[in-house]
């Protein structure tokens, strides 16, 4: 195994990890309607997201955004194999998605709980493999724009 990919899988089981602990303790603490004010900004909630993003989509189920997440997993790899210098941008996005892939085939919908907002205005609920996800597309998106 070379080194990148062992970084990888390494990078991909911390992310899963922290991700599922989280969220195993986001049910455990506060489901079904609890709230931890952490700073005033910061809420910890939780949410059942049957959507996608901000909780769009509702309607098309969890097999179907399965079904998604495994093909952007795939085309995400077959990146990695192109352009392997971006090991960890594509690592970040595959780790992201198989950790709300494992919610959604244990659950049927993705738990979140991290609640940021400016007074009354809530950013919707998101997650640790939602944080990697958006922090992989933002690396993904300045590496391609600065050319």
């Amino acid at each position: 195994m070379s080194l990148k990919l062992l970084k990888a899988s390494i990078l991909i089981f911390l992310i899963i990890f922290i991700d599922q602990m989280t969220k195993y303790l986001a049910i455990k603490f506060l489901a079904p309607d609890g709230v931890v004010k952490l700073l005033p900004f910061l809420n910890l909630v939780y949410v059942e997201n049957t959507g996608t993003a901000f909780g769009m989509f509702k309607f098309l189920g969890s097999g179907f955004f399965i079904f998604i997440s495994l093909f952007a997993i795939g085309f995400l790899v077959y990146m990695y194999f192109k352009d392997s210098k971006n090991w960890f941008i594509y690592y970040l996005i595959i780790a992201g998605a198989l950790g709300n892939i494992i919610d959604r085939l244990i659950y049927g919908y993705v738990i979140d709980f991290i609640d940021l907002h400016l007074k009354n205005l809530h950013w919707p609920a998101f997650n640790v493999a939602d944080s990697a996800i958006s922090i992989g597309i933002i690396l993904f998106l300045y590496k391609n724009l600065k050319k």
